[in-house]
Order: structure tokens, then C-alpha cells, then sequence
């Protein structure tokens, strides 16, 4: 664990100034602590003004010498931070000791990765939760904590309700010792660990996910805005491991009926590997089998953010792209016992009860050989099934609707997004619309959800009438676009980004930066999965950024 902050009557330039100090020196004794020229850490920038709005907070998992939980709230330009050996609760009747260390800087907000052995902390660090908070009884914070008795209402994806610290009277000189406690309040539950919930909520890993692979690091020479980036394989962005290239000639090697194949350290039997899945283009090839898992295989490690810790509902196609399809969500039983699954304890009779969700490269791979060709992730994560961590858009395009129509609406609600002030990332479905995914953090339900989203949608039909129809049944939309805000429900979900599409060519759900929807060449099922690698390699992944921390939804006036 990370040495405390000392108590002491005053501060000298070598130690952390107290919160309300506008210098930098309020950094020095962290950046003392730590040598930037090896650990991943951010140097931190000078301590500015708050930004606008709600105040973030960022609590992060972190297995040091021992494991604990670091504490951090946005006051005055810094994390002011305490070190929470047992992690924070929603129990109200449990005390937590908590220790006042030294202030980080805000740009440690969404650091995530391993700090260097022999470096000060080292280990692994997970942002085990994000969000934001408010000060509950005082308009100033920092005076609040100087004063030993700081309350915090926070909005976090786990944490939620009012946080309050005191400081107790210690004899040890060494430590700032605090208790932390959760109020008796509507987001109390009593025998919440955290423990049970160990996964982060900004990559949906775990610590040993992380200290496997990590795939961002902090550049501490680099701008605050652009120190984050990709570490391993910088040069594809954002392709962190991929499957090495001799495992990718050992599929290439296997004859046409399959056979067993090494892959992300699991051995799979993948079969049929010469059949036709996806019918060609003109003057394409088809796409086979083998190429499709090569595919799943290459893409596996970026899509693996976007679906792990979330039910997988398989869309399967074992004739073929050109056959009809069928839904597959029950988990076989013949499925091999590594694949990472989920029991739905809210499952009712007949219901599903066992889901796939694809927490390793490898699980993708398997789905793919079982002749799922599309994926489709729950909104929501499976540790809270009925709190979703998206708010979707669906621009459904109907008969008569032209490509420049959606862009039209796209282009709408791009800007009222921009208005609201609520970051999302559009992607085209692969087919002949385009959907934008909107992170945000855990709380509203999906009726909640579906309602906020309705109503957005309803503001921008109401800019182009004769585009947009509202009407259920496709008939009665005389070929116009819906703006299908019910996808916002439980089980009810949207193709995941970068997953193939059933058609000839086999064209991708591809995410998209919102400059390219005024780029004339973009095209709704344009991009395929022999162009995504490229297009990967040159412009990296742009829906990482929904996998930031999520937002609280703005009333929409």
C-alpha cells in the first residue's frame, strides 16, 4: 500500500500543500515518490480549476504489497486520495479504515495497467469504479476534509448514495487515519462486498486481465490529452495481444475438414473449414470458414472490451450466411468447461439459463466455429442484470429511406447530443442503418433509459417529419426510417461492434469517428471484415471511447 500523507502543523515544498492550494506543489510529494522515466503513471499536470459541472470520482483496484483500494475525489485541480485496505461499501453498519495519502493528479482519473516492479506501488491497477459526486452540507470541500469530517454524495456505476469520512484521533504519527462509511440511505445494501464485483469499469477486466495484458499505459512526456495510448502493438492501435503468426498458419495448415487448433493458450476443434459461410461480391471472393475464424481470432482482442463480464446472445448460421438463421443463447452442454459463462439467477422456467459471455480471446473463437456469425452482447453487465451501462440509438432505415436520409438524422442527433453535452460513438450496422451507443453510468433501468432515449428521438423526428415514422408495424412506415428507441429493454440487444453482418461479402458493424458522416465514400456496409484490420491499423478503434466512464442522463428541456 502507498505510504500515507504525514500529519503535520504545516507544509514544507517537499510535502503535499493542504486541499485549496492552487500551486503544484501539491504534487510534489507524489512525484518525488516516483520515477516517470519507468512506471506508466501519470507525471500530472498543474493543478487547475475544477472542471465544470459534477465533480468526478474514481475509485481503482490496486494489488500492491497488499491489495487495497484507492479512494479518489476531483477538489481543486487534484485526486485528493485515501488508501481503503477492505474497499469501500454499501453496508451501512460497516466501518472502514481509511488512510489519507498524498494527492494525485487528475490525470490518474482512468489510469489503468501495472506499475513497474521496484517502482513505489507496484503492481496492478484496475479502475474499479468512476463517476461523479457532489459535497453534501458545505460549498467548500477542501475545508471539509481539512477539517477531518467530509461527506460525499457520489453517482458511481457501483457505488451510489452518500460516502462519509471522518478522521479518527491516531497515535501513529505516520498515518492520517480515517473511517469510511456508507449512510443509511436508498443505496444502502447490507452485505455489499467489493470484493463480489471485481471487475473494471472502464475495460470490463480484471486485475489479472490486466497484469496479463495490459493495453494502455500513460505517457508521461506526452500532453494530459494525449498521454494515454496503446502499449505492445502501438503501431496496429489498439490491437493488444493478438494471436501469433504462427498460430494463424497452423489454422492455414489444416485440411479442409478441420481439426485441433492452438490458440490463446486453449486448444479448439474447429470443423468445416473450406465451406463457404459468406457469399461473394461481385468480383470478390467468398468468404470461408477459415477466413471467418481467422477473422474472430484477429478481431478478438479489440472486441473483447465491448463483451466481456456481458451475456453473449448468438446469432447462428451453420448453413451459412445466405441460409436462415436462428437465435442461440442457451450455453450448450456440450460446450468445453473453460468457456467463461454465466447462470442467470433471475432466470424463469423455460427461460435461458446459461449464457456465454466471452471474458477470453478464446471464447470468440469457439462462438465462431459454432457458426454464431453475429454477436450480441447485453447492455447491461451480468453482475447487475437490470441496470444498463448503454443507452442506445437505433436509425432503422425503412424501404424508401436513402443513405443520405440517415446520415440526415445521424447528423441530428449528433448535434443535439453535442447540445446535451453527452459524449457517444456512432457505428454503422453493417447493413443498411446506423446505430450511436451512449455510455452511462448504472442506475437508470432500462424503462428509464428507453424513456430518455424516446424522448431525444422524438425531439430530432419532429426536425425532419416526412423522414421519420413512429408507426410499430413496417407497412404502416410507408418506407420511412424509425427511430427505434425499444431496443432499450432487457435481452433485447444491438449487434456489437465489429461483428460480422449475414450477408454476401461479410460486411461489419463498424464503429466510426462522427467526422466521417459527412465523408461522401461512407457507406452502411462498406466495411468487411477483410478491411477492418486496415482500417484498425491506420485510424485505430474509435468506440473506445465508450468504455470511458459513463454519464448521468441530462433532462432534455
Amino acid at each position: 500500500m502507498p505510504s500515507p500523507t504525514k500529519r503535520k502543523k504545516a507544509a514544507d515544498p517537499g510535502t503535499p500543500g493542504k486541499p485549496g492550494e492552487p500551486d503544484s506543489g501539491r504534487l510534489a510529494a507524489y512525484q518525488r515518490k516516483r520515477d516517470f522515466a519507468r512506471t506508466p503513471e501519470p507525471a500530472g499536470a498543474p493543478p487547475r480549476p475544477d472542471s465544470p459541472g459534477r465533480r468526478r470520482f474514481v475509485v481503482q483496484r490496486h494489488r500492491a504489497r497488499r491489495l487495497h483500494y484507492d479512494l479518489r475525489f476531483e477538489i481543486d485541480g487534484v485526486l485528493v486520495s485515501w488508501a481503503v485496505p477492505k474497499g469501500p461499501t454499501l453496508d451501512p453498519d460497516v466501518r472502514r479504515t481509511a488512510i489519507h495519502v498524498e494527492d494525485h493528479p487528475i490525470e490518474y482519473f482512468d489510469f489503468e495497467g501495472i506499475i513497474p516492479a521496484g517502482e513505489y506501488g507496484a503492481g496492478d491497477v484496475i479502475v474499479w469504479d468512476q463517476g461523479t459526486w457532489e459535497p453534501h452540507a458545505t460549498d467548500d470541500p477542501a475545508a471539509a476534509v481539512a477539517g477531518g469530517d467530509f461527506h460525499a454524495d457520489v453517482e458511481g456505476e457501483k457505488l451510489r448514495g452518500r460516502l462519509i469520512l471522518v478522521r479518527r484521533d491516531s497515535r501513529d504519527a505516520d498515518q492520517d487515519q480515517w473511517l469510511l462509511l456508507h449512510k443509511h440511505d436508498q443505496y444502502a445494501v447490507k452485505g455489499w462486498e467489493p470484493e463480489d464485483h471485481p471487475r473494471s469499469v472502464l475495460s470490463g477486466r480484471t486485475n489479472d486481465e490486466v497484469k496479463a495484458h495490459p493495453d494502455r499505459m500513460w505517457r508521461s512526456e506526452l500532453p494530459p490529452a494525449e498521454a494515454s495510448v496503446a502499449i505492445g502493438d502501438q503501431a496496429a492501435h489498439d490491437l493488444p495481444p493478438r494471436p501469433d503468426p504462427a498460430e494463424l498458419d497452423a489454422l492455414a495448415a489444416l485440411g479442409p475438414g478441420g481439426g485441433a487448433w492452438e490458440v490463446f493458450g486453449r486448444r479448439l476443434r474447429v470443423t468445416n473449414l473450406d465451406k463457404v459461410i459468406f457469399p461473394a461480391r461481385p468480383g470478390e471472393e467468398p468468404v470461408t470458414k477459415r477466413e471467418f475464424i481467422g477473422y474472430a481470432a484477429r478481431i478478438a482482442p479489440v472486441i473483447l472490451p465491448y463483451l466481456a463480464g456481458r451475456a453473449l446472445n448468438m446469432h447462428r448460421f451453420p448453413g451459412g450466411a445466405d441460409t436462415k438463421g436462428f437465435w442461440h443463447k442457451q450455453l450448450p452442454d456440450h460446450a468445453p468447461d473453460w468457456l467463461p459463462r454465466w447462470d442467470n439467477p433471475n432466470a424463469d422456467p423455460g427461460d435461458v439459463t446459461t449464457y456465454l459471455v466471452v471474458d477470453e480471446p478464446a471464447a470468440l473463437i469457439w462462438a465462431a466455429n459454432f457458426g454464431a456469425l453475429e454477436w450480441h452482447a447485453w447492455t447491461a453487465r451480468t453482475d447487475e442484470p437490470l441496470l444498463p451501462t448503454y443507452a442506445l440509438i437505433d436509425i432503422d432505415a425503412g424501404a424508401g429511406t436513402s443513405w443520405d436520409d440517415v446520415l440526415v438524422l445521424a447528423r441530428l442527433h449528433r448535434t443535439a447530443l453535442e447540445h446535451l453535452g453527452v459524449r457517444a460513438q456512432p457505428k454503422l450496422t453493417g447493413h443498411t442503418g446506423l446505430q450511436i451507443w451512449i455510455p452511462i453510468t448504472r442506475g437508470p433501468s432500462y424503462e428509464q433509459t428507453r424513456g430518455w432515449v424516446k424522448q431525444l428521438s422524438r425531439a430530432v423526428g419532429s426536425v425532419v417529419p416526412d423522414l421519420v415514422s413512429w408507426e410499430w408495424d413496417v407497412r404502416a412506415r410507408q418506407g420511412r426510417a424509425r427511430l427505434d428507441y425499444t431496443q432499450n429493454v432487457k435481452n433485447k440487444t444491438l449487434v456489437a461492434p465489429y461483428s460480422p453482418r449475414p450477408a454476401p461479402g461479410a460486411p461489419v458493424s463498424a464503429p466510426i469517428d462522427w467526422d466521417e458522416l459527412d465523408d461522401p465514400s461512407l457507406k452502411p456496409d462498406g466495411i468487411t471484415i477483410r478491411t477492418v484490420p486496415d482500417r484498425l491499423a491506420r485510424r485505430g478503434d474509435p468506440f473506445r471511447t465508450v468504455l470511458g466512464p459513463g454519464q448521468a442522463l441530462p433532462p432534455i428541456t
